[in-house]
């Protein structure tokens, strides 16, 4: 509605909304008095009336934005892992995830959850989900950039790495859509295990159309994978699944049972876990059969999950469903690894990515915001508070972004190795640090941060995920002790990584000393210290070769060299907080 133009009696209208570029102008012009800034729609809303106050001292919203280029951190980890060839497209990625319209996509797909519809109006099953046009719209620009398949198409080096960039500027925007993206990404390397599937379905999923219709996959401009692994009685324990998998010839089978957790279950096919007579394997069950008709996948019911609200996770029946045999048969755990192994890196990934939206959320508040005569980003005890969130931030990015560098290498043993271990070191403590870094950026932005139209409520509660999806703590570091003892090449990679530039930093160097020693005796009791203590190392290794230097001490003298306190900002003097808290600073909005 052009204010400036239209003639409006004076008891006409009583609210108006009205976009925050035109606060000033268009307030004056028409008279109106602003009320409150809806941070979900970007604008201002007026009354007339029953005024008592005008609202002063508010944050705008942060939007608007760059969120690739904005990054400092970011766009230096993906130069560093061999990825600056995707700056172009992750600059307008990047642009498009950071607009007001895009994060009110995140913002709606959450407040409209899917639905499932088990049966049409006549008592037929129809076992589909729907979807809020927001979530359609997250995952159209998702597909459109290639981030649930890019690597696969791109063989250059470094797609891995820029293929990471685009997950992580998208999960800042909306994290429960990132889910089917992660799984279709990592389902490519466990088709190739059956050359004629991968053949016929990668063709399909590298497309970059997304297509939400329910039509055999064959009819549709692109396709995307999902996962059904854990049942009821097993969880984890995957070896304890009782589905199984009848052979009908041909590597084709008929598949019984139940699946606890069956994630984006509008996929248009699934990789599923089912005792077949050679044993535990690994199958793809599509939607819809060879002839036309929908296979037998009954849709029980959706989760009601603490988060990743706007994606659908679903109990489902199997009746007798067609599926293809994938690998062999007694290899199902070896064959879908490969897919696990892949959202494991985006666990990392994504989780990186929140403590990054949290990092600068707090700091645009701070920024914006006024306590006791001075800006909050201006108090040290706030500085302070500020600084170990971006260190702990960038800690993790650089973690994550050097696990995807070493995704791209296929041919080099030395990565391959580093890749099996740094793996669940990362998806571990990475994912452990999340919620406790989404918990400090909120109480950052005080009472406002409690609050849904914030978006930190919705961190905070999605922060958990990434830590239970596809293995939970202990399951992870019980995955690096089997590597420790079945893969000595892998624990010499590792070392390798840490004594290259352990002698730089004091800190770094003692630590490593008595962590090498440790790495002697592994225990299963002392599992999650141990693992801790590597990702620490790690990650200290890799800020102090490369990263800031700034950020490189902090690191180091807090998370190494046992100078820190037990929360966030319980920081030793000393720390250059200035330069850290500039580099993290969202500077253009």
């Amino acid at each position: 509605m052009d204010l400036e133009r239209q003639e409006m009696p004076a008891q006409a209208i009583s609210e108006l909304d009205i976009p925050h570029d035109r606060l000033a102008r268009a307030g004056a012009d028409a008279g109106a008095i602003p009320q409150r800034f809806h941070v979900r729609s970007g604008t201002w809303r007026y009354t007339r009336g029953m005024q008592t106050h005008e609202v002063t001292n508010q944050p705008p919203p942060l939007a608007g934005y760059d969120l690739y280029g904005a990054d400092v951190a970011l766009v230096e980890a993906v130069h560093r892992e061999g990825g600056g060839w995707g700056d172009d497209a992750l600059r307008a990625l990047g642009t498009t995830a950071g607009s007001a319209e895009a994060i009110e996509w995140g913002f709606t797909a959450n407040a409209y959850p899917p639905v499932l519809h088990t049966h049409d109006r006549y008592g037929n099953r129809r076992d589909q989900v729907t979807y809020h046009p927001a979530y359609h719209q997250l995952m159209t620009l998702a597909v459109a950039h290639g981030a649930h398949a890019a690597p696969w198409a791109d063989g250059r080096a470094g797609a891995h790495v820029v293929r990471a960039a685009k997950l992580f500027v998208l999960s800042q925007v909306e994290a429960g859509h990132t889910c089917p993206i992660s799984m279709t990404y990592a389902s490519v390397p466990a088709l190739r295990a059956a050359p004629e599937l991968a053949a016929e379905w990668e063709p399909r999923i590298i497309s970059r159309a997304y297509d939400p219709r329910c039509l055999p996959a064959h009819e549709k401009r692109g396709a995307l994978i999902g996962m059904a692994m854990t049942e009821k009685q097993g969880g984890s324990d995957v070896r304890a699944n009782t589905t199984r998998a009848e052979p009908l010839g041909g590597g084709e089978y008929r598949i019984t049972g139940h699946k606890w957790f069956c994630s984006a279950p509008m996929s248009d096919a699934f990789l599923v876990l089912a005792q077949a007579p050679g044993g535990l394997s690994c199958f793809l069950l599509p939607r819809w059969r060879p002839d036309g008709t929908r296979n037998a996948l009954a849709l029980q019911r959706l989760k009601d999950k603490l988060g990743n609200r706007s994606n659908a996770s679903a109990e489902v029946e199997l009746h007798g469903a067609w599926a293809r045999l994938v690998g062999e048969e007694g290899r199902g755990v070896a064959t879908i690894i490969q897919m696990v192994s892949h959202t494991r890196l985006d666990c990392a990934i994504s989780s990186a990515a929140g403590m990054r939206l949290g990092a600068a959320q707090a700091i645009h508040h701070a920024t914006h915001r006024q306590a006791f005569g001075r800006a909050l980003v201006d108090q040290p005890l706030m500085r302070a508070v500020l600084a170990d969130l971006v260190v702990e931030s960038e800690a993790a990015t650089a973690l994550a972004f050097r696990l995807a560098r070493a995704y791209d290498a296929d041919e080099d043993h030395h990565e391959a190795a580093l890749r099996r271990l740094a793996t669940p070191l990362a998806k571990y403590w990475v994912c452990k640090r999340a919620t406790a870094h989404a918990a400090e950026a909120l109480e950052c932005l005080g009472g406002n941060g409690y609050v849904e139209d914030s978006g930190m409520p919705r961190l905070l509660r999605d922060s958990p995920l990434n830590g239970i999806w596809e293995g939970s703590g202990n399951v992870i570091c019980l995955d690096a002790l089997r590597v420790l003892g079945r893969h000595p090449e892998a624990a010499e990679a590792f070392a390798a990584e840490v004594e290259a530039v352990a002698e730089a930093d004091g800190c770094l160097d003692r630590f490593w000393r008595t962590l090498r020693a440790d790495l002697a005796r592994p225990s299963e009791a002392g599992a999650r210290l141990l693992v801790e203590r590597m990702a620490l190392a790690l990650q200290g290794a890799l800020l102090a070769r490369r990263g800031d230097p700034a950020v490189a001490d902090a690191f180091c003298a807090t998370r190494l060299d046992g100078k820190w306190g037990r929360a966030f900002g319980a920081l030793p003097p000393g720390i250059g907080v200035d330069a850290i808290i500039d580099r993290a600073a969202v500077k253009a909005v």
